[in-house]
C-alpha cells in the first residue's frame, strides 16, 4: 500500500511528499511539518514571536530532530510488487546494424490522435551519438517489433526526447551531449525538430548549433511534449544542470514563443537537469527533475502544483490515456566520486508504475542489470500499451526491452 500524494492548491504550500512505505502516521506528521522535496531541506513549524533565546533553541532543536526522524522514514523505499515478466529484446533492425543508445520512445498515433499499437524510437545511430553517421535515427516499428520505416539521417547529434502529437506528427529533441558540450556542433544540435509521419521536416525550434537562452534558443533541450491544443512545451536543460539551461519553454502550435519559467535550484519551480516531460489527461505537466530526484507537477501556465519523490530519479516519464504513470529511473545508486554516498539512496533503478491522478505507487520493474558504476544503465525512456511495457535502454543492453504482464 502507498500513501497518496495529493495535489495541493494553496500557493504558499504546494510541496507534497509521500512516504513510500505507506505509513498513514508519517503522512499525517508530514502534513503538519511539511518536509521539502529534498530530505536535507527540512521545514519546521513557525515559533511564536515571544519564544526567544534558549527556549527558541530548545524548540527548534526538538522540531529539527523530529523532522529528521520523519524524513528518514519518508526516504526509505520498500519495493512494490512486480507483475511483469523478464525483459525480452524487442525491435529488429536491418542486418548488420546494432542498436545504439536509446532514450527516446513513444507510441504511434494516427492523424486523429488514436494510438495504433505501433511505436516510434529515436536511437543514436548504432552508437552513443550520431556525429558523422549516415544512419536514420528515427524508427517506426509495428507492435511486434518489425521495422516499418526510418528517417532523420544527418539531422541530429544526440537524439534524446520524443513526443507524438495528436495529429500523428513526431517531435524529437537534440540535446547534443551528456555533458551539454558546446562547440564543434557542425551546424546541428540544440533544437527540437518536428516531422510528419512520413519523415518530412515540418518545423524547427531553436537555432541549429547555437546554444543560448533566448525565446528561440535552447541549450541541450532534453524532452518535448505537446498539449491537446497544440501548445509545445520544451524541457530545456540536460545533465544535472551542468551546462544546460534549467527552464520550461512554451510555444504555440505555430512555434511562436509564449512563456518560459524555471531556474537552477531545488525549490518549487526550480530544476537541476530536466530530463523528461509528460502530460496527463487534465493537461498537467509532469517534469522529470532528475538531479533533484523528483517529479514536479505544473499547470499549463507554470503554476507549481506538487512535488513527488516516490518514483525514484526520473529519466523518462510516460502517462497513458488512463492516467497510468510510468517512470524510468536509470540514475539512482550512482556514486560518481566513490564516496559511499550514492545518488538517491534507498531507491533502486527500474521502472516505477503508479497513478498520475493521485501519486500512488503501485508496481516496480527492476533494472535487469543495474551497473552502479555508471551514471546510467537500463531504461531511460518508457512507454506502455495494453499489458506491455517497453523500456528504451541507454546503457546495458541498449535497444529496447519488452516486459509483458505475467498471466
Amino acid at each position: 500500500m502507498a500513501v497518496l500524494g495529493p495535489f495541493h492548491s494553496d500557493p504558499h504550500d504546494r510541496i507534497s511528499r509521500v512516504d513510500a512505505r505507506g505509513s498513514d502516521a508519517v503522512a499525517a506528521r508530514m502534513s503538519e511539518y511539511r518536509t521539502s522535496a529534498q530530505s536535507s531541506n527540512l521545514a519546521t513549524r513557525r515559533m511564536p514571536r515571544r519564544a526567544t533565546g534558549a527556549k527558541r533553541k530548545r524548540r527548534s532543536a526538538t522540531l529539527f530532530f523530529f523532522a529528521l526522524a520523519v524524513a528518514g522514514l519518508v526516504t526509505a523505499q520498500v519495493r512494490p510488487p512486480n507483475p511483469y515478466g523478464e525483459g525480452k529484446r524487442w525491435g529488429v533492425l536491418p542486418e548488420g546494424r546494432p542498436w545504439g543508445s536509446s532514450s527516446a520512445i513513444y507510441p504511434h498515433r494516427d492523424s486523429r490522435g488514436g494510438l495504433t499499437g505501433k511505436v516510434w524510437v529515436a536511437e543514436r545511430c548504432a552508437g552513443s551519438n550520431c556525429r558523422g553517421s549516415n544512419l536514420d535515427p528515427i524508427l517506426l516499428f509495428d507492435a511486434e517489433g518489425r521495422l516499418i520505416r526510418s528517417f532523420g539521417s544527418g539531422l541530429f547529434i544526440w537524439p534524446h526526447g520524443i513526443h507524438v502529437d495528436h495529429e500523428g506528427n513526431i517531435l524529437v529533441t537534440d540535446a547534443v551531449h551528456t555533458d551539454c558540450e558546446t562547440g564543434n556542433e557542425g551546424g546541428k544540435g540544440h533544437q527540437v525538430l518536428k516531422f510528419s509521419p512520413e519523415g518530412d521536416l515540418l518545423m524547427s525550434l531553436g537555432v541549429a548549433g547555437a546554444p543560448g537562452e533566448g525565446e528561440n534558443l535552447f541549450r541541450c533541450p532534453s524532452d518535448v511534449v505537446v498539449a491537446p491544443n497544440g501548445d509545445i512545451f520544451v524541457g530545456d536543460g540536460h545533465n544535472h544542470g551542468h551546462g544546460g539551461n534549467n527552464r520550461i519553454v512554451r510555444f504555440d502550435k505555430s512555434g511562436t514563443f509564449l512563456a518560459a519559467w524555471g531556474k537552477a535550484g531545488s525549490g518549487p519551480g526550480e530544476f537541476r537537469g530536466i530530463h523528461a516531460l509528460a502530460m496527463d489527461s487534465q493537461g498537467r505537466l509532469f517534469v522529470g527533475d532528475r538531479a533533484n530526484q523528483r517529479i514536479q507537477v505544473f499547470s499549463g501556465d507554470g503554476t507549481h502544483i506538487a512535488t513527488w519523490t516516490q518514483f525514484g530519479s526520473p529519466s523518462g516519464i510516460y502517462i497513458d490515456p488512463d492516467d497510468r504513470l510510468f517512470v524510468a529511473d536509470s540514475d539512482s545508486g550512482y556514486d560518481p566520486d566513490g564516496s559511499g554516498m550514492p545518488r538517491n539512496p534507498g531507491f533502486e533503478r527500474g521502472i516505477y508504475i503508479g497513478d498520475a491522478r493521485t501519486g500512488e505507487l503501485q508496481a516496480f520493474i527492476p533494472d535487469p542489470a543495474p551497473d552502479l558504476r555508471r551514471v546510467t544503465s537500463g531504461a531511460e525512456g518508457v512507454v506502455a500499451y495494453g499489458e506491455v511495457v517497453l523500456g528504451a535502454q541507454v546503457g546495458g543492453s541498449r535497444g529496447v526491452l519488452k516486459y509483458a504482464k505475467r498471466r
